[in-house]
């Protein structure tokens, strides 16, 4: 044998190996945001079992929820930034030993305010997930299109991680309590963390200047914590009340002085040249009115499921499987579009799709069946699925590589407000419109025969009319935000515009 064909024989199985390794990179970082992602999900389903084990109240067990998205929404910028300076593996599997960590102190948890505490360091570890977990793919994909793919069925893990919570959560909180839940991420969670030591690859920018901007991120800190804080509590407290005054001021100044530091700060935790890429803009603006439509209608369908046509919660999870694997299918088809269809055309049709899904629910009644919910479940996230690798790949390739970390942490960013938005903005309409509808239904009702009984039943028939009507309200009104919000899709532009926007602007 020539040494020509002895080094041919040698070099043929190298290219497969590595096309595999980073196929496992993205499998570890789908293991860990899965688990992130789940936790969130399973807790809500674990709260009215703490609350008897605690003996505390539904407006001090909310806080077990805020708490943990305070923290998350205040540090995800801080991580994104730490992993481009100290290294994204080094980020991510300190954030990953973190919330083994908190999974253990929530499951021994005594008290409310222990909880609170523990989740807060569940929340540390959470907000180093997203950002650090973009940055890897991104630096581990080079190829624009294996990229997309592969950001796409990552994106996808968030949906999956909702729907699996009920699923998962139901069993194991009936059978051994509510501390199996915490207890469930200590496994499964050092079997991510083997997976991120073996196959993650460190990358960061070498030639970053270690100077982090400790200022920025406390007042930028302060004003993100207010500003959630308010949409989490404003419907209960009132929009109008002193504590969210005092919370919209202190989220002006604080964001005030966070945008004077940044234009002078050396380093700066987000640079605001991002800001000035139409590129980056568009994405992120698409993204966050996207996830604002889905996670308004995630939040308030399960409650209609479950109150109007009398599902549990494992039930209902089952419904959502649909949506789980349209979304992931979408996801790969998106992902293979790139570079065959403009990126705008797939964003705006994808757009378009999932409010179409949402318009869907407006016809739902007490007597919807399971395929009427299941329909325009799985036309809004085909829809979402379909541009979503556009979306986040986008974000990716409108900034220079080395900062791609704090530009995955602003697009996190602006998914965890889209979601508190979401879920303020429709709670909010979906309150005001029942109130609104029940006068009007009472002005045009009669009830002949007053006795006790039937007046009891007619209160009740004008209360469900009410809030079925009121919900209708609410996926219409998401409907037309969705639909408003794909014509930012033209925001975007072409492979060839990204490549010259980042010469200008970096």
């Amino acid at each position: 044998m020539s040494v020509a064909e002895n080094s041919k024989s040698v070099s043929v199985p190298a290219k497969p190996k590595a096309h595999h390794w980073k196929w496992l990179v993205l499998l570890t970082v789908i293991v860990g945001t899965f688990l992130s992602s789940l936790n969130q999900t399973i807790v809500s389903l674990a709260t009215p079992h703490i609350m008897d084990d605690f003996g505390i109240t539904v407006s001090g067990a909310t806080w077990i929820s805020t708490a943990y998205i305070l923290a998350n929404a205040v540090l995800v910028p801080v991580w994104g930034k730490l992993g481009d300076i100290v290294g994204r593996k080094k980020v991510y599997i300190l954030g990953f030993s973190i919330f083994i960590l908190g999974s253990i102190l929530c499951g021994v948890a005594w008290s409310l305010n222990s909880m609170i505490v523990f989740r807060i360091v569940q929340a540390i570890a959470g907000s180093a997930d997203y950002p650090t977990a973009m940055a890897i793919i991104a630096v581990t994909f080079r190829d624009n299109k294996e990229r997309a793919q592969a950001l796409g069925i990552w994106s996808a893990t968030f949906a999956a991680a909702s729907v699996f919570g009920p699923l998962i959560g139901g069993p194991l909180i009936d059978n051994f309590g509510w501390r199996s839940v915490f207890f469930l991420n200590i496994p499964v969670g050092l079997i991510g963390l083997v997976m991120a030591l073996i196959f993650i690859k460190e990358s960061r920018d070498e030639n970053q200047v270690y100077n982090f901007d400790w200022w920025g991120a406390v007042f930028l800190g302060g004003s993100l914590s207010t500003l959630v804080l308010v949409l989490e509590k404003g419907l209960d407290w009132g929009w109008l009340s002193l504590n969210s005054i005092i919370c919209y001021a202190i989220t002006i100044i604080a964001g005030f002085i966070f945008i004077k530091l940044e234009k002078k700060a050396v380093d700066p935790i987000v640079d605001l040249k991002f800001f000035k890429n139409r590129i980056f803009v568009g994405a992120v603006v698409n993204n966050f009115v996207v996830f604002m439509g889905m996670m308004g209608c995630m939040y308030l369908l399960p409650i209609f499921i479950q109150s109007f046509l009398g599902l549990n919660a494992t039930e209902t999870g089952l419904m959502f499987m649909p949506m789980v694997a349209t979304m992931m299918v979408c996801s790969v088809i998106g992902g293979r579009l790139t570079g065959k269809i403009d990126d705008r055309t797939v964003i705006f049709i994808s757009t378009l799709i999932s409010a179409a899904g949402l318009y869907l629910f407006y016809s739902l009644e007490a007597r919807s069946t399971v395929l009427e919910i299941i329909i325009p479940l799985s036309v809004m996230a085909g829809g979402m699925g379909l541009g979503m690798a556009q979306r986040t790949n986008l974000v990716n390739t409108a900034v220079p590589v080395k900062e791609v970390g704090v530009a995955s942490s602003v697009l996190a960013l602006a998914r965890n407000i889209a979601g508190a938005f979401g879920i303020a903005i429709f709670g909010t309409i979906l309150s005001n419109a029942t109130t609104s509808k029940v006068f009007e239904i009472s002005e045009h009702s009669t009830l002949n025969v007053l006795t006790s009984a039937n007046y009891a039943k007619f209160v009740s028939l004008i209360t469900l009319d009410a809030q079925i009507s009121a919900y209708r309200i609410v996926f219409l009104s998401a409907a037309t935000i969705v639909l408003v919000g794909s014509f930012t899709a033209f925001l975007l532009k072409s492979d060839k515009q990204i490549a010259l926007e980042k010469r200008n602007s970096f």
